[in-house]
């Protein structure tokens, strides 16, 4: 068994043991349904953007949250998500391991240790495990999940977090690399509707793709960005733009995406965006666009369109995911 998968069985033991003692559990059922055309290919494809990525692929798979509470209110949360998702390119199941953290409420501070959001960028404050739309996050700019451990604190005017990792992202990789990251924001998004955040990030970091390795070891990793995310209406403008090295090559990238949102409770929402990249001295424009339509409570639809210049490659990407709530 890898040890990946051992911190998986020993974080499931936990949760299931804790139910008895009668904490406050959520446990969710999580499904999704993944097609599409790509060009290029000239072939029905069965993910969002790569085969060996851990984004969007068929699975299924759940997500549990155990909270551990007293009179005051909670004191500590217990997290574990993952997924089977199925390769159609490899024909082989795969384990996608999501969020694996036990995280402790102390004074002033949360503090976290286990598989999670490293602090840097957008992808520290926005949950996108879901979506099939890429961001920066998607293109190797950070990390969606790594191993290690994280403080945050929440302020008056907005937060800040840092976390020290295994820079190995979704496997777990002993002794390779390190990657120290900060975030530091200004604004709350829930009462100003708005929020500008600083970032950055220095380490030894490994590029992987899902669990894979790209490179062959750890590389320079040392990127600062600016994140801003502005709500008017039904209007949500995110912006993010990063510089530095990234996995020892000379890299910047910004990113843009305009969500408009209709119908009554936000059900519809239509989303553009352009990513500007440039990478070893050479330009890469990617533009996107996607709509998403909460049929039911626990049913989304998600359709995408990505057209990659440098790849001459139009995709269209299909999705259902299905997350419902399960008591017992």
């Amino acid at each position: 068994m890898s040890k990946q998968k051992a911190f998986l069985f020993l974080f499931s033991q936990v949760v299931l043991a804790s139910a008895v003692s009668g904490q406050a559990r959520l446990f969710y059922l999580e499904a999704q349904a993944v097609a599409g055309y790509s060009s290029s290919l000239s072939r029905w494809v069965y993910y969002s953007l790569h085969p060996e990525d851990a984004m969007q692929k068929p699975s299924l798979g759940f997500d549990c949250v155990q909270r551990f509470a007293r009179e005051t209110g909670d004191y500590a949360v217990l997290a574990v998500q993952a997924r089977l998702a199925w390769n159609a390119d490899s024909q082989k199941p795969e384990l996608q391991l999501y969020n694996a953290f036990f995280k402790l409420k102390l004074p002033g501070v949360d503090l976290w240790a286990g598989h999670s959001r490293p602090a840097f960028g957008l992808s520290s404050v926005f949950d996108v495990h879901s979506e099939i739309l890429p961001t920066l996050m998607m293109y190797g700019y950070a990390y969606d999940r790594d191993w290690g451990v994280g403080i945050l604190r929440d302020f008056l005017r907005g937060s800040w977090s840092v976390s020290v990792t295994t820079g190995s992202g979704m496997a777990l990789r002993l002794g390779k690399g390190y990657l120290f990251s900060g975030r530091l924001s200004f604004g709350v998004l829930g009462r100003d509707n708005w929020s500008v955040g600083l970032s950055g990030s220095y380490g030894e970091a490994i590029e992987t793709m899902g669990d894979g390795e790209m490179s062959s070891g750890p590389k320079p990793h040392r990127l600062a960005g600016l994140d801003i995310t502005l709500v008017t209406n039904n209007l949500e403008n995110r912006l993010e733009a990063v510089i530095g090295r990234k996995y020892g090559l000379e890299a910047g990238a910004v990113f843009w995406r305009l969500g408009i949102n209709f119908l009554e409770e936000e059900r519809l929402r239509w989303e553009i965006q352009p990513i500007l990249m440039r990478e070893d001295g050479k330009n890469s424009l990617k533009l996107a666009t996607g709509l998403s339509f909460v049929a039911m409570s626990d049913l989304t639809l998600r359709l995408m369109y990505v057209y990659n210049r440098e790849e001459r490659d139009s995709r269209v990407v299909f999705q259902a995911y299905y997350y419902k709530r399960l008591a017992f």
